[in-house]
Formats: C-alpha cells, sequence, structure tokens
C-alpha cells in the first residue's frame, strides 16, 4: 500500500510504503482503522506490531533510540485493565474505537478511562466501512489530515474519516 500522507496540522508530508498483513480473524475495517492510527500518528519509529496474533503487544508501537516504549496504539474496544496497563509501560496511549457498539463501550467505561491518562478517539462506523469498501490488494491512496477529519482518496472513490477525540 502506497500512501502519500499530508498531514497539515502537524506539518507531516510523506510516501509511505506499507505492508499490511491481515490476520485471519481480523476484518477489514479493522485493518483499515490500524492504517489510519499509523496516519495519524505517522513518525520515524513508529511501527505495526503482531496485533492479534500477540495480545501483550498493541496494534501499533514506537520505541524511542534507546529502547523506552514512547507510544501504544490499541484498536478496538480493548478491556479497561489493558488501557491501564499500556498506560503504565508507554509514555503515550492511544485507543481508536470504531465500530457500532464503540458508543456503548466509552459510556460504560468512561469513568474509568477517564481516570487514565490514556487518549480515547473514536472513529464513525460507517466513515470507516466506506473506506474498508475501497480496499484493493495493492493500493495507491493520498489522505490529507487537517482539523480531526482525514480526506481520503484511491482509485475506487473518495471518503472522509473524522476522529472524535473523547478523551
Amino acid at each position: 500500500m502506497k500512501i502519500a500522507l499530508s498531514d497539515l496540522d502537524r506539518e507531516v508530508y510523506e510516501t509511505l510504503n506499507l505492508t499490511i498483513a491481515r490476520h485471519p480473524s481480523e476484518t477489514l475495517e479493522r485493518m483499515m482503522v490500524r492504517v489510519m492510527a499509523f496516519c495519524f500518528n505517522a513518525q520515524d519509529q513508529l511501527v505495526f506490531c503482531k496485533g492479534l496474533s500477540d495480545t501483550e503487544e498493541p496494534d501499533l508501537w514506537m520505541h524511542s533510540l534507546d529502547g523506552n516504549l514512547e507510544l501504544w496504539i490499541d484498536v478496538g474496544e480493548p478491556a479497561v485493565d489493558r488501557v491501564k496497563k499500556a498506560s503504565r509501560m508507554a509514555s503515550k496511549t492511544i485507543v481508536y474505537c470504531f465500530n457500532t457498539k464503540a458508543s456503548t463501550w466509552w459510556e460504560i467505561n468512561r469513568n474509568s478511562l477517564e481516570a487514565m491518562s490514556a487518549s480515547i478517539c473514536q472513529l464513525q462506523w460507517d466513515q470507516i466501512q466506506a473506506l474498508a469498501n475501497m480496499v484493493e490488494r495493492t493500493m495507491d491512496i493520498s489522505i490529507t489530515i487537517t482539523s480531526q477529519s482525514a480526506y481520503i482518496a484511491t482509485e475506487q472513490g473518495e471518503c472522509e474519516v473524522s476522529l472524535q477525540i473523547l478523551h
């Protein structure tokens, strides 16, 4: 997957050549949320992890050059204990929730999650579905990020993915 990334808010302009491995039980929607999380946080040391294949690792993480865990990113609706553990291990923790149960997950766990230093972001399910419908085996994507929205263009069409900061 080749991504022309323009993050106007952070002044990041890069061409990313990503090879994304999709776990057999992973949906296209979840895979594309991982890609969007990568783009929203693109930095030199940020990498995809084993994710669903290894429950001890997040979906993405970033270590400093001296090996300290700087950033832990989970996709979905993780258990509160997992977020708490990640918050202790990493300098910064971000959760990207996105599916039809994301709002319910947030309301049930809101008090516990707000007591932590983790950032919780929600992506709109219908927008993620529209993005997943544009996925091809090899694709060139243009992503422009500004004001908590990503504008995505592919040969299959265009869509917008909005980011709502819950905490």
